[in-house]
């Protein structure tokens, strides 16, 4: 019997119908599968196959619409040693610390994944090269100031990180983009680390506090 005839022999009022119960049970399945397989289990962050998903998402609607979508890549400075000198318990405490830290400090519309090992990336929908490099600037101080607590001691975090924009007018696929932004992360390990590297632009705001638009996308306000 296909599911529609099973569910054409439920009468209308009956919300216990065991065809119903077993479709809606279905469905929940499905969901939770699909949140199953988009997600890091370490952090409980979005993983690389959402960011791709998601990415290419933005990048479309930037094309359509001519809103610009940037992406920060982040690079936990020294994770090895982090590893190699307190366990890969610690290390997995460090990563949650950073996970939280990254959620709390960027806005609501814009999504962190886990992109694997010790690197993130976050997406900032409908976002100029200088407000993002704001934001980046914010999550980097805040995670700095942030304590990694781990059998009773503790200890901080850097990290390196880059920042890109996708505009309506680029030519770049996904994979050329964030390779581009890449670029500027490891530029920015290469010159000392715990900072952020992007494109040269003609304005930017230097201070890391949180602006009246960002403040509209980070708590909700209108």
């Amino acid at each position: 019997m296909s599911t529609r005839q099973q569910l054409e022999i439920c009468p209308v009022d009956r919300l216990d119908c065991q065809w119903l119960q077993e479709l809606s049970l279905l469905r929940s399945e499905v969901a939770e599968l699909k949140l199953l397989v988009t997600t890091d289990t370490l952090t409980g962050l979005n993983n690389l196959r959402y960011f791709q998903e998601n990415l290419s998402i933005e990048m479309e609607r930037t094309l359509r619409a001519g809103r610009p979508t940037s992406i920060i890549m982040i690079d936990l400075d020294f994770f090895k040693a982090i590893n190699d000198e307190r366990g890969h318990e610690a290390g997995n405490q460090a990563l949650k610390v950073a996970a939280a830290v990254f959620k709390h400090a960027i806005r609501l519309s814009d999504v962190v994944c886990r992109y694997g090992g010790e690197e993130f990336v976050i997406i900032l929908p409908q976002t100029t090269l200088p407000t993002a490099v704001n934001v980046a600037e914010r999550v980097r101080l805040w995670l700095e100031q942030a304590l990694v607590e781990f059998e009773g001691k503790t200890f901080t975090l850097t990290a390196s990180l880059g920042v890109g924009v996708f505009s309506s007018d680029s030519e770049l696929t996904r994979e050329s983009f964030v390779d581009s932004v890449d670029q500027y992360l490891y530029q920015a390990k290469e010159q000392g680390r715990n900072q952020v590297c992007h494109a040269d632009f003609s304005t930017m705001k230097t201070e890391t506090s949180v602006s009246a638009e960002e403040k509209s996308a980070l708590f909700g306000s209108n």
